[in-house]
Formats: C-alpha cells, sequence, structure tokens
C-alpha cells in the first residue's frame, strides 16, 4: 500500500500537531505500508530561514520519505505551487492520502487535488472546526470554507478526529462526512545520561530543589488559558504554597504576545518563582520533563494535546481543563487533576496537587501506565492501515 501523508510544514517551530505526521509515518512504515510526506520548508511566520533541507529529492527517513517544496509566497498561510504540481503529477500513484490540518492552502488545495485525481483523502483538522477556533477571523473562515472546505470535507473518504468531544463539537459545514476517531501517538525518546542531563539542566535554568517544579509547556498563545493560570497561582502564592513554575514555549505566529506574557510575569508576584527558557526541544526537552513535578495545560480549547499525551509519557501527573479533549481519558486513570475553565476552579485543583508530593507519584505512574495503553503508535498504526485499506 502506498500513502502520502499530507502536512503543511514539520518544522519544529510549529510544535506537536505537525511533528505527530513523523511519527505517524515511522508506525506505519513499521507496519510495511509506503509512506512519503509531502511538506514545505517553512519555518516560522516572522522572517526565519526555511529549513535547510533539499527540494529537488525525497529525504529516506525512519522507514519513510520526505519530500519538501519550497514554501512561498505567504509563508505565514503556506502556499507551494511546487508541491501542488508534483501531487497532480503523482497521485495516481498512491492508495491514500491523509491530509493534516485545515484552513491552510497547502491542505486545501491539495485535498481538491486528490478529489480532481480520484484519490481517496482522510482529513484530520487540528482543531480548527472546534467552534471557539472558528471565532478568530470569523468571516475570512466562512468564506474560506464556503469556498475550500465545505466540499473538502463532502467529498473526503473521512474525518479524522482524536478524540471523542473533538468530534462532537466540530463543524461540518452541513456536510456529512464519515467520522472517525482515533488518537495520536508519543513515543519519548530515552536520554542518554539522564541524571547528568538533568543536573546540568538545573543549574543551567537554575531549578531550586526544595519546592515542586510546575511545568506549562506548549505555544505561548491565549487559547491555553495563561490568563487563568497566572491568577490562580498569584493566589496560591498568597496562601503560602511554595512552586517554581517553569514556562516553556514560545509563538512564532505572535510573538508580540508572548511579549506581553512575560511582561505581566516581570510585573507579578509570580516573576520571584518563575523561569522562562522559551522554545525548548530534543534532549532539552526531555530532560525539562524530567526535571518537573507537574504538568499545567488550562486550555479553551485542545483537540488532543500533544504536549500533555508526552508529559504523561514521562510519568509527569498533569492539571489540565475539562477542555482539553482528552481529559475524560485523565479522569478515568486517575493520571491527573481537571479543572474547568475559571480561575477558582483551577487554582484548587493546582492547590490539591502541589500539597501532595505523594499522590502526584502515584498520579504520575497512572499516566504513564495510560499514555502506553491508549497512546501507542504501534497500535494507532495498525487501526490505520486497516482503515486505509477499506478507504482506498
Amino acid at each position: 500500500m502506498r500513502v502520502l501523508q499530507i502536512v503543511p510544514s514539520i518544522s519544529l517551530i510549529y510544535g506537536g500537531p505537525s511533528q505527530m505526521a513523523l511519527g505517524l509515518s515511522e508506525a506505519l512504515a513499521a507496519q510495511g505500508i509506503e509512506v512519503t510526506i509531502l511538506t514545505t520548508d517553512s519555518n516560522g511566520d516572522s522572517g526565519q530561514a526555511p529549513l535547510d533541507v533539499p527540494l529537488d529529492r525525497p529525504v529516506e527517513q525512519n522507514g519513510y520519505r520526505i519530500r519538501y517544496f519550497r514554501c512561498s509566497p505567504f509563508k505565514r498561510y503556506k502556499f507551494s505551487l511546487p508541491l501542488f504540481r508534483w501531487l497532480n503529477d503523482h497521485a495516481q500513484e498512491y492508495d491514500i492520502a491523509h491530509i493534516h490540518a485545515l484552513f491552510s492552502p497547502v491542505s486545501s488545495i491539495a485535498a481538491s487535488i486528490c478529489r480532481r485525481n480520484r484519490l481517496p483523502y482522510i482529513l484530520r483538522p487540528l482543531g480548527t472546526l472546534d467552534p471557539a477556533d472558528l471565532q478568530k477571523k470569523k468571516q475570512i473562515k466562512q468564506l474560506y470554507a464556503a469556498i475550500l472546505e465545505k466540499p473538502n470535507l463532502a467529498g473526503a473518504a473521512a474525518v479524522h478526529f482524536t478524540s471523542p468531544q473533538e468530534c462532537e463539537v466540530s463543524e461540518r459545514f452541513g456536510t456529512n462526512p464519515r467520522a472517525i476517531v482515533m488518537p495520536l501517538g508519543v513515543q519519548l525518546p530515552r536520554l542518554d545520561q539522564p541524571e547528568q542531563a538533568i543536573a546540568s539542566l538545573r543549574q543551567e535554568l537554575q531549578l531550586p530543589s526544595d519546592r515542586p517544579i510546575l511545568l506549562f509547556l506548549s505555544r505561548i498563545d491565549p487559547k491555553k488559558g495563561l490568563d487563568l493560570l497566572f491568577p490562580a497561582l498569584e493566589q496560591l502564592l498568597a496562601e503560602g504554597l511554595s512552586f517554581q513554575l517553569v514556562l516553556a514555549g514560545g509563538n512564532p505566529q505572535d510573538p508580540g504576545y508572548e511579549h506581553r506574557v512575560q511582561q505581566q510575569i516581570a510585573a507579578s508576584p509570580l516573576r520571584a518563582c518563575t523561569t522562562i527558557p522559551g522554545f525548548v526541544w530534543g534532549d532539552r526537552k526531555l530532560a525539562l520533563l524530567a526535571a518537573s513535578d507537574l504538568f499545567v495545560l488550562p486550555s479553551y480549547y485542545e483537540n488532543f494535546g500533544i504536549a500533555v499525551a508526552e508529559a504523561m509519557a514521562a510519568h509527569l501527573p498533569v492539571v489540565i481543563s475539562d477542555q482539553v479533549h482528552i481529559y475524560r481519558d485523565i479522569e478515568t486513570a486517575e493520571a491527573g487533576w481537571v479543572s474547568q475553565c475559571t480561575v477558582d476552579s483551577l487554582r484548587d485543583q493546582l492547590r490539591s496537587a502541589l500539597k501532595d508530593a505523594g499522590e502526584r507519584q502515584v498520579r504520575g505512574q497512572n499516566a504513564a501506565r495510560c499514555a502506553r495503553e491508549k497512546y501507542s503508535w504501534s497500535a494507532i498504526a495498525h487501526q490505520l492501515q486497516q482503515l486505509y485499506g477499506e478507504l482506498r
């Protein structure tokens, strides 16, 4: 079976949702499927240099191949005429396409090309069909949906949602495509010399050893609930609770918001107990997960929450909102604490978690077990292989 994975970018700077195409492709390749990723060399939306990758040949990697195409002229909106030409010329050589993201020209036009070439395709919305997300740039999205995404949804062989809640709330624009619910996988690599890596990171970031490390590791974005987190933590400080907040992440699409968050921390009582390392990846990210005691993500909407699953795989208990759509898994597995999207509710759950080191350890073990059982790439790839066979 020959499968295309089509994603606007796989640069680390765009975070987990894009990077998941890599883990999925490796797992599918291990099942004996021939996988090609089509993507662009986009590497951020604020003037960063493009990825230093070959554009004239496939790149072999972990059993699959990647074809990069020049992203131009609008880096933020991911447009690539060479990618469209290649897909149009080669679509009939493949059995099915799995397209990641909506409301991106690369994904939207790719779906149209697949449809024209009678290549079945699956759409993974990445939360873009959530009513809250559709409120952003509402008029533009309504027009975009009418022209491109409505026919793309209507013509899809299936739409891939990553949680039951995402499936329930997602807009279909009057269409009725087949809906499948399948989580994403997570498989963290192991650190070489973990104790040394953790000690080095603690020294670099000057992380204290006498208080719990509370980790926020995600994109710095308004939807992530920082406006809930900061006042909740300020109230806990006033109660006398001790902790160190590590605010790790960035926002390549809105560096202005990231700067405002940093200014807010500087003017807050939290400044004395907050570390802001910026965007982290690779071994540094693994060491940060290993050095932390508790993970927090009080998002207003999150179709899956890759960062949450990664934290769980790293034996971290989590504090999340009930708008992170895998929250039911966390509740069932007793892998953390779930709050409503209010300051008071978040404060109360954080208080419970920060006060009880023993319970954090138990729920961290539960989190790792839940991640192994529910978010295994091999099991997910096996299910997808069967689905691809049905749909092609």
